[in-house]
């Protein structure tokens, strides 16, 4: 028997982020705060015997467009879906994709090597493959006699 967790309020969350998305873009934050991204997206991270792998969901995002980098033991993920000219036609229009500025950030653990990082894009799937480092391994020092 599989357990679904029935959470009521969360429709009523979605309804409320979609009508304030238009005045969250034009004003910013209730808070006084700008938001620093427009939208979020879904990021996996996967851990491998020599490697981490992250993939991020970044339909419609040009390759170009994205920017990785890595300080300290931070992982950032940023870029822009830039927004499409949608002329004046007759008839009901509906735009449910959001464009604009992303950010994600991760904190690596120790074990990740920077200077091996790589990243590549293909059919709107982000992908960042972060080596680590070789382990330490333990050595058995013989003892002499004096």
């Amino acid at each position: 028997m599989n357990l679904v967790r029935f959470e009521p309020w969360s429709i009523v969350d979605l309804l409320h982020r979609d009508f304030d998305r238009p005045t969250l873009r034009r004003y910013g934050r209730a808070d006084g705060k700008n938001a620093v991204a427009d939208w979020v997206p879904a990021i996996d991270i996967i851990e491998r015997k020599d490697r981490f792998v992250v993939r991020a969901d970044v339909p419609g995002v040009e390759p170009a467009d994205i920017h990785v980098s890595m300080d300290g033991r931070v992982l950032s993920v940023a870029g822009e879906r830039k927004a499409e000219d949608h002329s004046e036609v007759d008839g009901v229009q509906r735009f449910e994709r959001v464009s604009g500025r992303f950010e994600r950030r991760f904190t690596l653990p120790e074990s990740a090597d920077a200077d091996g990082i790589t990243a590549k894009s293909a059919h709107g799937i982000l992908e960042i493959s972060i080596p680590k480092q070789p382990e330490l391994q333990a050595r058995r020092i013989t003892v002499e006699a004096a």
